[in-house]
């Protein structure tokens, strides 16, 4: 009895998630019972009285000679449930709820930010307080719909030193960017069409794009960029509407597109008809402003998203979008309808006061300096333990290592979580589940030695299993 139970649970589980994930929508037939009990291995009478209790349930209809249709009603939408069924250590929505929520007792090697105390806390806190006497409406009001003038205009005279043309109306501020990332999909996708990503790339993108629930289809990843004969074959394989990178201290790798890599790009994108979005959130990072697929396009066929949560506080959000114009318009009327304004004048007002009272520039060299001499340790000391960096970064705070011998990194990841250290496997960056023994690590949340103490102790009990 249990067992047959079991099985009518299996049914219904299988129905209900393709439902969830939209696969199946409102009027949708149903597989038929035949089809199903052969997929699932069971009788077709145990599929007979899943859905029966489906039926009962609201979820499914019967029509008399017909078969089964999904039922006209609302259905609860769980990104969770668009993508393959992986473990948790490896889903890219558990591994980023795990950063975020995991209180300051856990050592976290594995998220994506520096220290609370690498940031310019004094700064923040004076531009904090420039806004208990701010003007009323900034305190009060909506933002404007492309966001603060002023932090725009910084932005385009930024961009502008980085060799990329752009006129403060082609700038648009997000609340995030996230935000950025998800007004882009919402501009140029639609469910089922293919996206084309790195292999590995950031986990999530991946997220991101299941929640508009596209194709996710992936190119490996070089020290010098996507692996060229892969992308063409990949672009004539799959036609995909859209590819999304970062060309600079990529994400997982720490690797920057060479510029020969990035022309050749840029002309299979005009060939297929590929609209490319740069993710360059980590440029500030540089040591010196690498070749950008945006600059170089001119902004054609490639917007650029970025945002100061790694630089100056992920706590004040705010993002950005660079387009051309058209674009920018389309973006900007997506953001009233889903968002109603831009972000938070008071926090764009903020971040600007920072970005232009003298300090910032001191901040990143500071920084820049102080993850040198990270980056420095970090190698010697997993290097030590038999960890071997994928390439050594010119910037940024995240290393891609090597496993020692055949350790796998999502148990790694298992093991070390029960000892209080949150790291971010390989697979979890991973498309095709081809990373598992690779590992990205935060160097500037390693500075202390238990870390390493607790990486030692885990690999030695693992490796003598």
């Amino acid at each position: 009895m249990k067992m047959k139970a079991g099985r009518r649970a299996l049914v219904m589980d299988d129905i209900g998630r393709r439902i969830t994930s939209r696969a199946l929508v409102a009027g949708d037939k149903v597989p038929s019972i035949r089809s199903c009990a052969a997929r699932l291995g069971i009788s077709p009478s145990t599929v007979v009285e899943a859905y029966d209790l489906l039926v009962a349930d609201g979820v499914i209809e019967a029509r008399r000679g017909a078969g089964f249709f999904v039922a006209d009603k609302p259905q609860p939408f769980a990104v969770a449930e668009t993508g393959p069924q992986l473990e948790r250590e490896v889903d890219p929505l558990w591994v980023a709820r795990q950063s975020i929520d995991t209180g300051e007792e856990k050592q976290k090697p594995g998220c994506g930010w520096l220290p609370a105390d690498w940031m310019p806390v004094s700064s923040l806190r004076k531009a904090m307080r420039s806004m208990s006497s701010a003007r009323i409406d900034l305190l009060t009001n909506y933002g404007s719909a492309k966001g603060e003038t002023g932090l725009r205009r910084f932005l385009s005279r930024r961009l502008h030193d980085q060799g990329l043309a752009a006129d403060p109306d082609q700038v648009l501020l997000t609340g995030s960017g996230s935000q950025a990332l998800d007004l882009v999909c919402r501009m140029l996708l639609k469910p089922g069409d293919t996206v084309l990503v790195d292999d590995p790339c950031y986990f999530n993108f991946q997220a991101l794009l299941r929640a508009h629930q596209v194709a996710i289809k992936s190119v490996p990843y070089t020290a010098l960029g996507p692996d060229l004969a892969k992308f063409e074959a990949a672009l004539t394989e799959h036609r995909p509407r859209l590819y999304l990178t970062n060309s600079a201290l990529h994400n997982p790798t720490g690797a920057t597109m060479s510029a020969p890599t990035a022309h050749r790009l840029l002309t299979l994108a005009e060939i297929h008809d590929l609209v490319i979005v740069e993710d360059d959130i980590f440029s500030d990072f540089e040591p010196d402003v690498s070749p950008r697929l945006a600059s170089l396009d001119g902004l054609e066929r490639v917007l650029r998203v970025g945002s100061f949560s790694k630089t100056l506080s992920a706590s004040f959000r705010c993002g950005y979008i660079t387009a051309r114009p058209d674009w920018i318009e389309a973006l900007t009327d997506l953001q009233v309808a889903t968002n109603f304004s831009g972000p938070s004048p008071m926090v764009a007002s903020l971040l600007y006061s920072v970005l232009t009272d003298g300090g910032y520039r001191k901040h990143l060299d500071a920084l820049k300096t102080r993850l040198v001499a990270c980056r420095g340790d970090a190698i010697k000391r997993l290097g030590e333990l038999g960890f071997s960096p994928w390439i050594e970064p010119r910037g940024g705070f995240l290393l891609w290592c090597e496993l020692p011998g055949q350790h796998d990194a999502t148990e790694l990841a298992r093991a070390a979580l029960q000892q209080g250290l949150v790291l971010a496997p390989g697979n979890v960056f991973s498309v095709t589940q081809t990373m598992g023994s690779f590992m990205r690590f935060n160097v500037s949340q390693m500075r202390d030695p238990g870390c390493y103490e607790t990486l030692d102790r885990l690999l030695t009990g693992t490796l003598n299993t």
